[in-house]
């Protein structure tokens, strides 16, 4: 168990090594910071000027320098100022966390108490309505683009039948009516891909030798759903779920933008479109680092959820 938790917390440390190379790597690819500032700032520079830029930026130093004394402001917290507001970084992406988290929160309980059951459903009633009904929803959720599905509702239910707000969010979760339509354009693919996953695990288990043996010595139908199907396809809906649930609160750009949630997704956009480099970096890094930290506590969950993981 030891070496499983030392193993997986090497490969995070690797990964958010390679994150920040990443990052730094297409910063100086796509041409000098400075132009940036320069672009931004709506004049012209001086050579004095744009030196003096250059060494307050530390772009005086050679590439490796630079970039080692680059990740050493990041592990301080310390990512640099926005080029238009001339905020901090860590508290302009700090403002916008909650936002983000809530709505991916919110998204991936919907599609989890949603899906995974509608999967059960489709696996135990194999071949009949149910299983076709469920099938048909999961061909619906999948090949229905997120943006089309926000856009249709928010026309549906906000200017049609004028029952919902079309965009925005309150205070906390003072303002709940804000979740319906984001939540559920995002849960409802995420809820399709985990109805597919859970009945192909459980036709798998269904119709191994173990659960008929348990069948033929007269276990109950329900024991032999819950118990013996199901926490036994439980690993690949488990995985998905952590994808699920880092990619509402990485991923959620599209939804953020139609719905023009205060969220993460919507500052990079914002970001990219505006050219402000450090928060772009900075959106980035925050992205990298719940997907590693997401993903470790999945390996950690496999461990206890299946006890083969441990001995392995």
């Amino acid at each position: 168990m030891y070496r499983f938790l030392i193993r997986r917390l090497i490969f995070s440390i690797f990964t958010l090594i390679g994150a920040t190379v990443i990052v730094f790597s297409l910063s100086r690819v796509v041409g000098d910071p400075r132009l940036l500032y320069a672009q931004e700032g709506g004049y012209g520079l001086s050579d004095q000027a744009w030196d003096d830029l250059g060494v307050m930026l530390g772009l005086d130093k050679p590439l490796v320098v630079q970039y080692f004394k680059w990740v050493g402001q990041v592990v301080t917290g310390d990512l640099g100022e926005s080029l238009l507001g001339r905020v901090e970084v860590s508290k302009l992406i700090m403002q916008k966390i909650p936002a983000t988290f809530q709505l991916g929160a919110v998204s991936w309980v919907i599609a989890t108490a949603i899906g995974i059951p509608l999967g059960v459903l489709s696996a135990v009633k194999r071949g009949s309505f149910w299983d076709y009904l469920g099938r048909g929803f999961a061909l619906l959720g999948q090949s229905a683009p997120p943006f089309w599905i926000g856009i249709m509702a928010i026309l549906l239910f906000s200017v049609r039948l004028d029952l919902l707000p079309a965009g925005g969010k309150g205070e906390g979760f003072s303002g709940i009516q804000n979740f319906i339509l984001p939540s559920a354009t995002l849960g409802l693919a995420a809820s399709a891909s985990y109805l597919r996953l859970t009945r192909s695990a459980m036709l798998e288990i269904l119709d191994s030798e173990f659960v008929k043996l348990a069948r033929a010595k007269g276990v109950g139908t329900q024991m032999v759903i819950w118990k013996h199907a199901f926490k036994n396809a439980l690993i690949p809906p488990l995985t998905l779920s952590a994808l699920i649930l880092v990619g509402f609160i990485t991923g959620t750009v599209v939804v953020e933008t139609v719905f023009t949630w205060p969220g993460l997704g919507r500052l990079a956009v914002t970001s990219t479109n505006e050219n402000d480099f450090p928060v772009m970096t900075g959106v980035v890094l925050v992205f990298a680092l719940m997907y590693v930290v997401i993903n470790l506590i999945t390996d950690l969950t496999y461990a206890i959820v299946d006890p083969r993981i441990r001995i392995g």
